[in-house]
C-alpha cells in the first residue's frame, strides 16, 4: 500500500550544478584524503601531508578558474541560498591562495616543532572550506554554519601547542569570546527571522524596505547580527581576544587568522549589508561608523607601545581593520556604494600579500634570533639583506607608502569614502588620515632596527631559509610589488564586483 502511494507521488530529484560547487567537493575531499594519508604514512614520513593539503588548495582552484571564465556569470543554487558569482569567485580565490602560503609557512614549522601534522593540515582545510563557503552563503543558516565551520578548527589551531601555557591561554580565550560573539549573533538572526519570517537574505532585505521605519526589534537584531562578525574581524572594542591569540598561537596560525579568518568576516558583513539590510543603514551606518573610527584608532595607539612583534602585528591589523570598515561606513550615502564595495574587496586582497609576507620574514627571521622581540631584529640587513629588505617593502606597504600594494589599497578605501560626500564622510577619512601618519610610527621603528641598529650579540650568523618560506615570500611579495606598480591589476578584480552582478540588484 505504502510503496504505491509512493511511487505515485510526483518525485523529483534536486538539481545540482556541480560544477558551481566543485572548489568545495575537492576541498571536501581532500579533507578525507589528508585523514586516510596520515592513518597510513610513517612518522618519518608525515610531511607529505603538507604537500598534499598544498596540492588540493591547488586544485580547488582550477574550477574557480573554469567558472571564472564561462559564460554564466550568476549561477543560483539551493532557491538562491548559495551563489556562485564575480564577487565569491574572487574571495575563493583569495582564501585558496593565501591558504596555500600558509600552509608552505607551516611546513617546517609545524614539522621542527614536533606538532600532529596529519591533524593540522585537516584542521587548516575544513577550516579554509568554511570559508569558501561564506563566500556563496545567501542564507542566514549558510551563512552561520559557515561561520562554525571555520571557527571551530581555528580555535583548535590556536592552542596546537599544547605544552605551551600562552598557546593554550590564547586556544581558551579565542574559544569562549568566539562563543559568546556567536550566541549574540545567533540570537540576532532569530530575531530577523521572526519579524521578516525567513532566513534568504533576499527576502528580509524586501521585507525591511522601509527606510528610518524600523522598530526596536529589527533594529536590535541587525545590530546583534553585526556585533558577531565585528568580533570576527576584530574591531574594538570587540577585539580584546587578538592581541592575546595571535602572541600565543604558532606564528603560522597567527598569520592564517590575521588574514583568511578576518577576510572571512570581512565578506560575511559585505553581504549582509548589502543583501540583507540594504535599507537599513540608518541602523547599521552609524554603527560601522563608530567601530571604523575606534578600531583604527586603537589599534595604532597600542601598536605604538609594543616590543614583541607579533603582538604589534596583531594590533597593526586591528588597525588595518578599521580602514577596511571605514568605506562600509558610508556605503548607504551617495553613490558611495558601489566605491565601498569595490574597495574592500581590493583591500583584502592587497592586505592579504603584504601581511602573509610579513609574517613569513618573522618566521624566516626568527629560526635564527629566536626571539619575538621587535630588538632582535636589530641589523638584519647586515646579517640577512634579503630578509631585511623584503621585510622593509612589506612594512613600506603596510604604511601606505607608493609605489608598493598597500597605497593603493588606502587610495581605493579614501576614494570610497569621499564618494559619500557629506561631513560624516569627511570625518572619517580625516580620522584615517591621522591614523596613516601615526601608523607609521611603529612601522618605521622597525625599519629603523633592521637599517640603523647593530646587531644583538653581535649577530652574524647567516639566516638559513628553508625553501617552502622561500616561496611564501615570493608569492607575497610578487603581489604587494604588482598590485603597487600596476594598479590596475588589483582595481580590475574590484570592477568584476559590482552591485548588480555581484548581489543581483
Amino acid at each position: 500500500m505504502l510503496s504505491s502511494i509512493l511511487a505515485q507521488m510526483p518525485w523529483q530529484s534536486p538539481s545540482v550544478d556541480y560544477h558551481a560547487i566543485a572548489p568545495e567537493i575537492i576541498l571536501a575531499g581532500g579533507i578525507c584524503l589528508v585523514i586516510l594519508v596520515d592513518l597510513f604514512t610513517s612518522e618519518s614520513r608525515k610531511w607529505i601531508t603538507a604537500t598534499l593539503t598544498g596540492f588540493v588548495m591547488l586544485g580547488a582552484l582550477v574550477p574557480i578558474l573554469t567558472l571564472a571564465v564561462d559564460d554564466v556569470d550568476v549561477r543560483s543554487l539551493f532557491d538562491g541560498r548559495y551563489v556562485v558569482d564575480e564577487f565569491s569567485l574572487t574571495l575563493k580565490a583569495l582564501f585558496l591562495i593565501a591558504g596555500y602560503v600558509v600552509v608552505l609557512m607551516s611546513q617546517n614549522h609545524v614539522e621542527e616543532g614536533d606538532y600532529y601534522q596529519g591533524e593540522y593540515y585537516t584542521l587548516m582545510l575544513t577550516s579554509i572550506t568554511g570559508m569558501v563557503m561564506m563566500a556563496s552563503s545567501r542564507d542566514l543558516v549558510s551563512i552561520f554554519v559557515a561561520l562554525e565551520f571555520l571557527s571551530i578548527p581555528a580555535y583548535m589551531l590556536a592552542a596546537w601547542r599544547k605544552r605551551d601555557r600562552k598557546s593554550n591561554e590564547a586556544g581558551v580565550k579565542y574559544y569562549l569570546l568566539g562563543v559568546f560573539a556567536s550566541a549574540v549573533m545567533l540570537y540576532g538572526m532569530s530575531l530577523l527571522y521572526g519579524v521578516t519570517g525567513s532566513t534568504l537574505l533576499s527576502e528580509i532585505g524586501s521585507q525591511l524596505t522601509v527606510e528610518g521605519q524600523f522598530g526596536g526589534v529589527e533594529a536590535l537584531a541587525i545590530t546583534f547580527v553585526i556585533i558577531g562578525f565585528a568580533f570576527k574581524v576584530s574591531a574594538v572594542p570587540f577585539h580584546s581576544w587578538a592581541p592575546d591569540t595571535y602572541e600565543g598561537a604558532p606564528t603560522p596560525v597567527t598569520a592564517f587568522l590575521s588574514v583568511a579568518s578576518k577576510a572571512a568576516g570581512f565578506v560575511a558583513l559585505v553581504t549582509l549589508v548589502y543583501v540583507g539590510f540594504p535599507q537599513a543603514k540608518d541602523v547599521w551606518q552609524p554603527f560601522l561608523w563608530v567601530l571604523a573610527a575606534a578600531t583604527m584608532t586603537y589599534g595604532n595607539l597600542l601598536a605604538l607601545r609594543q616590543s614583541n612583534i607579533v603582538r604589534m602585528l596583531a594590533y597593526s591589523s586591528i588597525s588595518q581593520g578599521g580602514f577596511i570598515l571605514m568605506p562600509l561606513a558610508v556605503a548607504g550615502t551617495g553613490d558611495a556604494a558601489g566605491p565601498a564595495l569595490q574597495s574592500v574587496i581590493v583591500y583584502l586582497l592587497v592586505y592579504a600579500a603584504m601581511n602573509l609576507g610579513m609574517f613569513a620574514v618573522v618566521i624566516a627571521a626568527s629560526r635564527t634570533t629566536r626571539s619575538g622581540e621587535i630588538s632582535s631584529f636589530g641589523g638584519l640587513f647586515s646579517y640577512a639583506p634579503g630578509l631585511g629588505v623584503l621585510m622593509t617593502i612589506f612594512l613600506a606597504s603596510l604604511a601606505g607608502i607608493p609605489p608598493l600594494g598597500g597605497w593603493i589599497a588606502k587610495f581605493s578605501a579614501f576614494r570610497a569614502v569621499l564618494e559619500a560626500g557629506n561631513g560624516w564622510a569627511y570625518a572619517i577619512a580625516v580620522i584615517g588620515a591621522v591614523n596613516s601618519v601615526v601608523a607609521f610610527g611603529y612601522y618605521g621603528n622597525i625599519m629603523r632596527e633592521i637599517w640603523m641598529k647593530p646587531a644583538p650579540n653581535g649577530e652574524t650568523t647567516a639566516v638559513r631559509t628553508p625553501s617552502s618560506l622561500v616561496a611564501a615570500m615570493t608569492i607575497s611579495v610578487i603581489g604587494t610589488l604588482l598590485f603597487g606598480i600596476l594598479p590596475g591589476t588589483i582595481l580590475r578584480f574590484g570592477d568584476l564586483v559590482d552591485l548588480t552582478g555581484a548581489f543581483g540588484r
